[in-house]
């Protein structure tokens, strides 16, 4: 591996998600790889839904920091196959999530079935640890997150949803 090339994976492997910026886009698994043609730095990401609001702010955030660091042919690719999932968040960005009182999604390891039924999930409280929770609203500050409360310590979070 050239030196650029570690340069490239390791300035793009640091920026942070702009939803959620206590994660990486790597530790989120979104950032898929990055490589070195004939001078062109190629980011891969895949979005964590298709309707992905942020994934605009993503590319340019890749083009900044790696044009910011000396790399000036920056193309960033959306790869759609195989689709993200939320088992594709690594094991810091889950305790990531967790420090800063989000609730990380369970391991799917399967698509993720629509259901329009009640929506039932056994979370455990990032806070307090307690598994008496309650959901408040499907939808939280982003289309990935839903609202829950903790009837132990009575303090809402966040929570990932499973995709």
């Amino acid at each position: 591996m050239s030196a650029d090339l570690a340069t490239a994976q390791r300035v793009a492997g640091q920026v942070t998600d702009p939803e959620m910026p206590m994660l990486t886009l790597a530790d989120l698994g979104v950032l898929r790889d990055v490589e070195i043609d004939n001078g062109v730095v190629t980011a891969s990401i895949t979005p964590t839904y298709l309707g992905c609001p942020a994934l605009a702010t993503m590319r340019d955030d890749l083009v900044h920091r790696l044009g910011a660091a000396g790399f000036d042919r920056v193309d960033v690719r959306v790869v759609l196959d195989p689709p993200w999932t939320s088992d594709w968040i690594s094991e810091a960005g889950r305790k990531a999530l967790a420090q800063h009182g989000l609730s990380a999604p369970g391991s799917v390891r399967r698509p993720v079935g629509i259901q329009l039924g009640p929506v039932r999930r056994n979370l455990v409280c990032p806070r307090c640890g307690s598994s008496r929770t309650s959901l408040v609203s499907e939808f939280g500050a982003t289309a990935c997150k839903a609202q829950y409360r903790c009837n132990e310590c009575l303090e809402p979070f966040e929570h990932v949803k499973e995709i």
